[in-house]
């Protein structure tokens, strides 16, 4: 197999790295900062003064990483003890020792841009555990419940467009329920478009409802491996004993919209018989600026519940009934907020690796495990996903994902320059999507 090319880093002056790194970065910091002003009082009325000694030392410490990324200072180690500080620190020193630079120590313009991007994150979770007794606060949890808030007309729609289709579901056609399945995967591709790292944590939520306007979104869609998923489940459906388990994985992205997008087709697929149990993993802790974690997972079935809407209800009674008898299951594991790519899982995280084996497919959301499927890398838009995957194979997947970054393999010669030609941004804005299927055929 060919080596692997370099990884994307700030290095590239004015490319979609760099400018994060420069600008979105510490835009996201300074948020956060303004996120605990704000929550001053809150902190004293419920802490009394070692809530207001904590807010401090916590702005304290996120205003010296802003510092620190913004004079691109070495990247310095974790100091407070956590249950992934010692792998997080052996990453930087295995980084360390492949640096050729003078000063031999890892920075943030320098060092592959997956790796800064994740270390600001986990350095903002250290800022607050560092910080108690507000050591468990979330500076993201206001923008992810405003998206959701926000986005509730979208949110109703899907609602309603699920509970009428669950009264039809037993009675569909093989071709009436492909057509079902595409249209919620389409839905959820596109309810990725909302991710809150890209707004520098402003508000980016769905304001119009995305079911009518898929046929217009259709050509957006660079690489379009649903047939292949179709084949997949509806082949299992039709050879299963009546016993026997169909299991898919979703890897999640943002909560909000996205997540609703996310649950809409889980539920569908038990409801269609398509797949009869489904597990999700979120992040264990708050990470870029919208993930999911397993707070937003059970917050947001609870908001769905209480919906005064009578269908959007009925969704959230599912929902929670699907978690309580077991066909729904959430997954917590630290390796998602490591740095590694995937590829190092097996090695880093063997218990993830043989938990994602038990699938018979997974769906990965979204732009972060996109760049972790592919190692973040300098690839050729020609370049086969499965190559690019560099030995991750744990069962058949596929990328669900609108583009935010500057990599995306397994495209046809020239549609990569002819999209650079016509639309030089097309890497980064989330107009495009992609469903990438790596898997025996």
């Amino acid at each position: 197999m060919a080596a692997c090319p370099p990884p994307l880093s700030g290095q590239d002056e004015g490319s979609f790295a760099y400018l994060t790194i420069k600008d979105r970065l510490p835009q996201i910091l300074t948020k956060a900062i303004d996120t605990l002003h704000r929550h001053k009082n809150e902190m004293f009325e419920k802490h009394g003064e070692k809530g207001i000694e904590a807010e401090k030392k916590a702005i304290s410490l996120l205003s010296k990483l802003r510092n620190e990324s913004q004079t691109d200072k070495p990247i310095v180690p974790l100091v407070e003890k956590f249950v992934d500080t010692d792998i997080w620190n052996q990453y930087l020193e295995h980084h360390h020792s492949l640096l050729n630079d003078s000063d031999g120590k890892p920075r943030w313009f320098y060092s592959p841009w997956l790796f800064v991007e994740c270390y600001m994150y986990r350095r903002i979770h250290e800022a607050v555990i560092q910080s108690p007794p507000i050591d468990d606060f979330d500076v993201f949890k206001e923008s992810k419940e405003q998206n959701f808030f926000e986005s509730l007309e979208s949110i109703t729609a899907l609602c309603v467009h699920l509970q009428e289709l669950m009264k039809t579901v037993e009675n569909l056609d093989e071709n009436q329920l492909k057509n079902e399945f595409f249209k919620l995967l389409q839905i959820s591709l596109w309810g990725n478009k909302c991710d809150l790292s890209l707004s520098g944590g402003e508000s980016s939520s769905q304001k119009t409802s995305i079911i009518n306007s898929l046929e217009d979104l259709k050509p957006f869609i660079l690489v379009n491996d649903m047939e292949h998923l179709w084949s997949l489940l509806s082949n299992r459906k039709k050879t299963r004993e009546k016993a026997s388990i169909v299991r898919v994985d979703i890897v999640l992205d943002n909560s909000g919209f996205e997540l609703v997008t996310d649950l809409t087709l889980a539920n569908f697929l038990l409801s269609s018989k398509l797949a009869t149990e489904i597990h999700f993993y979120g992040k264990m802790i708050p990470w870029f600026v919208s993930d999911t974690t397993i707070h937003d997972f059970n917050w947001l079935i609870e908001q769905v519940k209480c919906s005064d809407h009578k269908w959007v209800s009925e969704c959230g009674v599912n929902w929670e009934n699907y978690v309580k008898t077991g066909r729904w299951v959430y997954h917590d594991h630290i390796f998602w907020t490591l740095p590694h790519e995937f590829c190092a899982m097996s090695q880093v995280a063997p218990d993830l690796y043989a938990e994602l084996q038990k699938a018979h497919l997974i769906l990965f959301k979204g732009d972060l495990n996109y760049r972790k499927l592919t190692g973040d890398r300098k690839w050729e838009f020609t370049v086969p996903f499965h190559q690019a995957l560099n030995g991750f194979h744990p069962a058949p997947l596929c990328s669900i994902r609108t583009l935010k970054a500057e990599i995306q393999v397994g495209l046809q010669p020239g549609q990569g320059e002819q999209l650079t030609a016509s639309e030089p941004n097309w890497l980064t804005t989330g107009k495009y999507g992609i469903f990438q299927f790596d898997g025996p055929l």
